[in-house]
């Protein structure tokens, strides 16, 4: 039986884990630096963090849950599931 006190996330039915992927995470901030770079305007204060590289900011603003974008995430079998990135940001995983 499932203690859902402890892991509320199995209530739901999503595809894969409830937080996000390392190769989601790289995906997501390879992403958002490559539209950094190219003058997308940044998300959070520059000033505060006190440097340019799209890069470091674009996982600052990963860390602090500023992206709005959905994870697609996709079975073999062809079924899709989309999900907020902050839905994803709730919960860590547990190392």
């Amino acid at each position: 039986m499932v203690c859902y006190a402890l892991y509320p996330w199995k209530r739901s039915n999503l595809i894969g884990p409830p937080w996000l992927t390392k190769y989601e995470k790289a995906r997501i901030i390879g992403a958002r630096a490559l539209q950094l770079a190219l003058g997308a305007p940044p998300l959070i204060d520059l000033s505060k963090i006190k440097t340019i590289d799209p890069i470091i900011i674009a996982e600052e603003e990963l860390r602090r849950g500023l992206l709005p974008i959905t994870i697609r995430r996709r079975l073999p079998d062809g079924r899709v599931q989309l999900i907020p990135l902050s839905q994803l940001l709730k919960y860590r995983r547990l190392e």
